[in-house]
């Protein structure tokens, strides 16, 4: 015979006592990872992202502290298996400052498949400009996602999910492009092109991506992504994103030079946008140094004005001087 729960006075189970809080350490601790026969020891369960979740733990072997994303979604198939491991291989190849490397790749002893890589402290892009009053600091942390991202197209790897929460800021301004999990590949290692340009296609397997298939994020993903067309999707359709994302980190009242940079790289026909994130880069940063900016056509006023603010101090310095000069001329000429 089952023994019912404790009932208290008020007739209410115990069960009902726990709150929303400890229902949910419940379920971390029930889906945590079993790291028996690992080099690794769970610290804490940090967040999700992408099809796993993300788990601080301490490599042993070495002494450091390492983020694991481990697959936490019914797999059946082990199509999601395929993805988070080839995430795990794209990341691999990818060694640039602003990408975190991958230590380690495999399966943990309940089968789960699990990737270890460099834990990052700091906090995501959108947290970090609603705290930053002063946008040329958040203009040079924009920057260094599009030198990130440039580097990932070098090696013909789109992104395809790129927002403010897939980008990290380290305490010293560090920057990490994140979640790589629906990245596409346009050619492997040996240069060789993706076959037909749909989906990921590489010495690793192919996915489950189709035409027809909307990977990314709405509000960030270019025009030919929302239609699903794959065949159209490549640099240009990051170019897209990253203009979004210098959008989400201008605020209001935005110079119209940067209004002008967004416009270009958000503009609908790919052909139109900047041809590479190195190129909205390098307009971004005409801008911070007062120089002409090429997506902005701009006036008679508004070049005396952006020389104004390039020299804004030897224009005052000079300023000074004929109004002393004249002052002198006036006092000696009496």
């Amino acid at each position: 015979m089952t023994t019912p729960p404790p009932v208290t006075p008020s007739g209410s189970t115990r069960s009902e006592w726990l709150s929303d809080a400890a229902v949910e350490r419940l379920r971390e601790a029930a889906d945590s990872p079993d790291l028996t026969g690992t080099r690794y020891r769970l610290i804490r369960h940090v967040g999700r992202g992408g099809m796993g979740s993300v788990y601080l733990a301490e490599d042993t072997t070495l002494g450091r502290h390492v983020a694991l994303k481990v697959l936490d979604l019914d797999d059946p198939r082990g199509l999601l298996a395929a993805r988070l491991l080839r995430e795990a291989r794209v990341l691999a190849t990818l060694e640039h400052p602003g990408i975190v490397p991958v230590h380690e790749v495999g399966r943990l002893p309940d089968g789960r498949v699990f990737y270890a890589m460099k834990y990052v402290e700091g906090e995501r892009l959108d947290r970090r400009a609603a705290r930053e009053p002063d946008l040329p600091s958040r203009l040079r942390l924009f920057r260094r996602v599009c030198e990130a991202v440039a580097f990932a197209h070098d090696r013909g790897i789109l992104h395809r999910d790129l927002k403010p929460e897939n980008v990290m800021v380290g305490t010293f301004g560090e920057v990490w492009v994140m979640d790589w999990g629906v990245a596409k590949v346009l050619r492997d290692g040996d240069g060789g092109a993706d076959p037909g340009g749909a989906g990921i296609v590489t010495p690793w397997g192919s996915t489950d991506t189709d035409h027809g298939t909307v990977l990314g994020t709405r509000g960030y993903m270019s025009p030919e992504q929302e239609r699903g067309d794959l065949q159209a999707v490549g640099p240009r359709s990051d170019v897209y994103s990253l203009g979004a994302v210098l959008r989400f980190l201008l605020g209001q009242d935005p110079p119209r030079p940067l209004l002008a940079i967004c416009a270009k790289a958000m503009a609908p026909d790919p052909v139109e946008r900047y041809e590479s994130a190195l190129d909205l880069a390098r307009d971004v940063a005409r801008h911070l140094d007062g120089s002409r900016v090429v997506a902005y056509p701009e006036g008679v006023l508004d070049k005396i004005r952006r020389l104004y603010q390039r020299h804004r101090v030897a224009v005052w310095l000079i300023a000074a001087y004929l109004v002393v000069r004249g002052a002198l001329l006036a006092f000696l000429g009496r």
